[in-house]
């Protein structure tokens, strides 16, 4: 399955559209007003499948997710010297970046979950993620929008800089 994200270039939270490999909506992802980013994911439907809150109090990066009201755990940011690396405790998947952090491959016991790559098209941010199994979408979703809060937080540190 292929997903593709486009974020809005005007909103006032993060707000992005996701399209199915058939241009068509899969998902919805909408910034609510928190300490942080909080990022709550409707389906196509409009219902609400998942969230992704980011946990202020935290030494490194951290984002919990939930889907269905259920926590599946969190995704930290790792320390590393030059490539990024992220990983979600609950599901033993790990996310590695490369050199310039456009590019992510999801991984479990050495197997691909997902691809993520990232493009600038148009003054905004696009992300295309290439899901193995269906089942993952979600999940890989989630992983995807707590890689680009972090890089938002960061740029926003630097910025003040």
């Amino acid at each position: 399955m292929k997903l593709i994200i486009k974020e809005r270039i005007f909103s006032w939270f993060d707000s992005y559209d996701v399209y199915d490999e058939h241009k068509k909506t899969a998902f919805t992802v909408k910034g609510k007003l928190a300490w942080g980013h909080m990022l709550v994911i409707y389906d196509k439907d409009g219902e609400k499948v998942g969230k992704v809150e980011e946990k202020i109090i935290s030494l490194l990066p951290k984002y919990e997710i939930f889907e269905n009201g259920e926590s599946l755990g969190c995704i930290r940011k790792d320390i590393t010297l030059v490539k990024p690396k992220y990983s979600l405790d609950s599901e033993g998947w790990t996310a590695k970046g490369d050199i310039v952090q456009w590019n992510y491959k999801i991984v479990k016991d050495k197997k691909v979950i997902a691809t993520i790559s990232r493009k600038l098209i148009r003054l905004k941010d696009t992300y295309v993620i290439e899901v193995e199994n269906d089942k993952d979408a979600l999940r890989a979703l989630m992983f995807v929008l707590a890689i680009d809060a972090e890089r938002c937080s960061k740029e926003k540190k630097e910025e003040r800089r």
